[in-house]
């Protein structure tokens, strides 16, 4: 039975992954959509509960007046129906009722709803551009998600369920006290605007503080995960007070929040206790006053005073459901403004996937900037790159080596110009069949903190066994990979490499990265400063088998020690964008321009900083 309410909704629903609204009701019905009939059924139910609720009172009431007027010889024969009656909506309907509702709210709402707005959070997440992640702790990031979904799940379902059930259920207590006289509904009357005043000053003084309050969580946790992430870099610079004070900066803030909040609470509550106890008072005098001129029975007034205890114990309960309604609203407000931000590099409509036969680039007068229309980054660069064709990369930081790289695999859009490969714009094609076709191995090698398996099959998930040992084999990793271990017993293939690969050295994790790549074979490879992280004897025993990786492909490979990329077909000079000088290491060097006195310059094959200001020298004379 479990199993069947649990499946009436799903998880992981398989929607189309879509930009959420960036408006409140929109939003919330963005990832409710799938669970409004649920959601519906349990109101139902809720305004039954209330209904049956309210009746009870007033089967109190009657008893109270049946033991009045009878004996206990008459009591059954007159009223016996009418006591079954009210044991059976006691002992059978009631339980039933409340049992679907249990039902429906724990095993199909509360874990598959705010589970399925992570998954659709998480799915548009990582469809974001590079930017996105670049502008935010990643961190914080991650609490915006888990926060979000429980605070729409809590906005929704308090709406549907506890609105409905409050209604109902104040309705139905006004028809009953209607019933018994008109007068008893005064102070009734009287508490409730006085109590929806109250409601009305203070919860928007509660969301405020509650959106306030989840922008500082989500700053403290993003805060304090940044300094775990970057744990050796702490260490290293022996900052951990500086960290400690800069966490403690955001805890601070957001205890201020927090007592902000309770402050509100305290007074708060304090003001519907003091209507609670008017309306008991006025109640009880109004009702034995009414009694003493035979207005009303005794039943009547048991039923007005236990509506009156009643409603001092509900009222406590709708506030601070109210409250935490308004507060989830804050928290949806604030994670609505990180979630629902558009993706700033999409796929056109009905975009094909990039076909690679020979693996021919061309930039065409290509300008991009970083934001900054006045900072020159790239500036109507054209050249191209024939199939097959190893091109090296020179210039200093800042040049625009990296920033042609990342135009390549699209992580940003041009604002002028196309690239193209195999003459397919790429702008016009599918982002994953694009990067899919080029294998990238990087100076910074980041690992999922996953085994060494899950990591290198990253490079193709349905490789075999005998295929992933040729890949690490030929990248000279499988000697070290066997010799691993983790503290949770893992050997070999399956040891955890730890978050971003923290437990390997600069070395292994370039290995593991080119044996990631090798296992890829795909058309393109990018080889940005891709031995930087070995010792010369490694990187020698591995040169050979990146010559084999590169055969047969079109290459781009970046460097700052020019001896490693001397050998490419062509290697081109860039300096702010712009292409100084291009051809063979032995043509530039005959040439005698920029190039030849960066190599004349260059101690051990690397390219300093005083190489970088002979660069700028050579471009200006």
């Amino acid at each position: 039975m479990f199993k069947f309410f649990e499946g009436l909704t799903s998880a992981f629903p398989k929607d189309k992954v879509e930009t959420p609204p960036n408006t409140l009701f929109a939003f919330c019905m963005h990832y409710s959509r799938d669970f409004l009939l649920p959601i519906l059924f349990m109101s139902l139910l809720s305004a039954g509960i209330a209904i049956i609720e309210v009746s009870l009172m007033s089967f109190m009431g009657s008893i109270v007046d049946m033991l009045s007027t009878h004996t206990p010889e008459t009591l059954w024969a007159a009223e016996g129906s009418r006591i079954i009656g009210m044991g059976l909506v006691i002992i059978v309907v009631i339980p039933v009722i409340g049992f679907l509702h249990s039902m429906i709210m724990h095993q199909t709402l509360l874990g598959n709803f705010p589970m399925s707005i992570r998954w659709l959070a998480h799915r548009y997440l990582l469809n974001q551009s590079v930017t996105f992640y670049q502008d935010d702790f990643a961190g914080r990031i991650a609490t915006k998600v888990m926060q979000t979904s429980l605070a729409i799940r809590e906005t929704v379902m308090k709406f549907a369920d506890m609105l409905v059930y409050i209604t109902v259920y104040f309705v139905s207590m006004f028809v009953l006290m209607a019933q018994a006289d008109l007068w008893l509904m005064v102070p009734m009357v009287i508490w409730l605007v006085a109590y929806v005043l109250t409601q009305v000053y203070f919860v928007p003084k509660m969301k405020r503080i509650a959106t306030a309050q989840a922008d500082a969580r989500s700053l403290m946790t993003g805060r304090i995960v940044d300094s775990y992430t970057n744990i050796a870099t702490v260490k290293l610079f022996s900052h951990t007070n500086r960290e400690t004070e800069y966490a403690e900066k955001s805890m601070q803030s957001f205890l201020k929040t927090v007592y902000a909040q309770m402050r509100m609470a305290t007074v708060f509550l304090f003001s519907i206790d003091m209507l609670n106890y008017l309306l008991l008072f006025s109640v009880a005098a109004l009702s034995i006053g009414l009694w003493m001129n035979s207005m009303i029975t005794v039943g009547a007034i048991a039923v007005a005073i236990s509506l009156a205890l009643r409603i001092q114990g509900m009222s406590k309960w709708i506030m601070w459901e109210i409250s935490a309604i308004f507060e989830n609203i804050g928290t949806v407000v604030d994670g609505m403004n990180t979630l629902s931000k558009p993706v700033t590099t999409q796929d056109v409509d009905n975009a094909p996937a990039l076909e690679v036969q020979n693996g021919g680039i061309e930039f065409d007068h290509v300008k991009f900037h970083y934001g900054e229309k006045d900072k020159g980054v790239i500036d109507d660069l054209h050249f191209n790159i024939k199939p097959g064709e190893k091109v090296g990369l020179v210039g200093r930081s800042g040049a625009g080596k990296s920033t042609l790289v990342n135009l390549l695999l699209r992580f940003y859009d041009l604002e002028s110009g196309t690239i193209r490969i195999d003459g397919q714009d790429i702008s016009k094609v599918k982002q994953d069949s694009l990067r899919g076709k080029i294998g990238m191995i990087t100076q910074d090698t980041s690992l999922l903190h996953r085994s060494i398996r899950e990591n290198i099959l990253y490079g193709r998930p349905d490789a075999t066994e005998a295929e992933l040992l040729a890949a690490t084999t030929q990248a000279h990793a499988h000697e070290f990979i066997a010799d691993l271990t983790d503290t949770f017993g893992n050997v070999g293939y399956d040891a955890q490499v730890g978050e971003r690969g923290v437990k390997l050295s600069g070395g292994q994790r370039q290995r593991i990265a080119i044996s990631r790549v090798l296992l890829k074979d795909a058309p393109i490879l990018i080889m940005d400063e891709a031995t930087s992280a070995l010792d010369s004897e490694v990187e020698a025993a591995i040169q050979e088998s990146l010559y084999e990786l590169m055969e047969g492909k079109t290459v781009i490979a970046i460097a700052h020690r020019l001896s490693t990329i001397a050998a490419m077909d062509r290697l081109i000079v860039l300096d702010k964008g712009q292409i100084l000088e291009q051809g063979s290491h032995q043509e530039l060097i005959a040439q005698g321009g920029v190039y030849a006195q960066l190599w004349a310059h260059q101690t051990g094959g690397f390219l300093g900083s005083d190489e970088a200001d002979s660069l700028e020298d050579a471009k200006v004379s």
